[in-house]
């Protein structure tokens, strides 16, 4: 089958990366806006032609989305003039508003798929052989894609070695909140705190591995991720009103000496790594 893919940063590079290494595609086709970018998708052979978003639509079995989320959105109405057996798939970190705002007409076409996996670097030299295998991929509202669509996400899922969950979008921005959307706001908040109060010189000559492994995110882009905090918006209001109570239980411990009690409360952290 012909696929195209518009974005090809992490995600979409990766992608086009996986599905040459697994001969998945006859050929694909990439669509990206900027010059910069076009040049170096060319310089790494993540696409066998570079073309614009009509040639995409006419000739692809599989129009793949790897953009901003709210970008996605804003593209849909374009491909409301698709085959019945063209498949239009996201691979956004939400999914919930995502599907909301998908065209009714092309509904049964689009397949809402987050590839848990990513690094906080971006653009087409962020593409990484390897990204997608052994991961996980969550397939949310399968029950409204028409089979042949969902067929096509599976076998193509499975094929570049992942493991596949099906899940309510609901539910899955809900948990995707907690194990990526809140962690990227405590990093941005700890690289603003350390910004704001050390000066570069100390930041550069005792910023060790715990500073470094928690604040690695906050390298992400900010354009992608003010739009998934934006779609995600109550859970993640939701998460930090909860992060919150920790801070505040952390801080009585500490002020009040109860290392006892502080002790038992990282005993309990602990725990999380037995299920990891």
């Amino acid at each position: 089958m012909n696929v195209g893919i518009v974005g090809l940063g992490l995600m979409g590079g990766s992608l086009a990366l996986a599905l040459k290494k697994y001969f998945i595609a006859k050929k694909i086709y990439g669509y990206a806006r900027s010059e910069k970018s076009k040049q170096e998708i060319l310089e790494l052979n993540l696409v066998d032609e570079l073309v614009e978003l009509e040639t995409i639509i006419k000739k692809c079995d599989l129009i793949i989305l790897a953009i901003p989320v709210d970008n996605i959105i804003s593209i849909l109405p374009q491909f409301l003039e698709i085959s019945e057996n063209t498949t239009i798939m996201d691979l956004g970190s939400t999914k919930e508003f995502i599907i909301q705002n998908v065209p009714e007409k092309i509904r049964k076409n689009f397949i809402a798929a987050h590839p848990m996996t990513g690094t906080e670097k971006n653009g087409p030299k962020a593409s990484i052989d390897g990204l997608y295998e052994g991961k996980t991929v969550v397939l949310c509202n399968l029950e409204d894609n028409s089979q042949l669509h969902v067929d096509r996400a599976i076998r193509i899922f499975q094929e570049i070695g992942m493991r596949i969950v099906q899940m309510d979008a609901h539910n899955h921005d809900v948990h995707a909140c907690y194990m990526s959307h809140l962690p990227h706001a405590i990093s941005f908040s700890l690289a603003n705190t350390v910004m704001n109060h050390e000066d570069p010189k100390s930041i550069i000559a005792l910023a060790a591995g715990g500073f470094k492994d928690m604040s690695r995110v906050a390298k992400s882009s900010p354009i992608m991720w003010s739009d998934i905090f934006k779609q995600n918006r109550k859970n993640l209001l939701d998460s930090i009103d909860l992060f919150e109570n920790q801070m505040k239980r952390v801080r009585q411990m500490v002020e009040n000496e109860n290392y006892d009690e502080l002790k038992e409360w990282m005993e309990k952290a602990n725990t999380l790594h037995e299920i990891l």
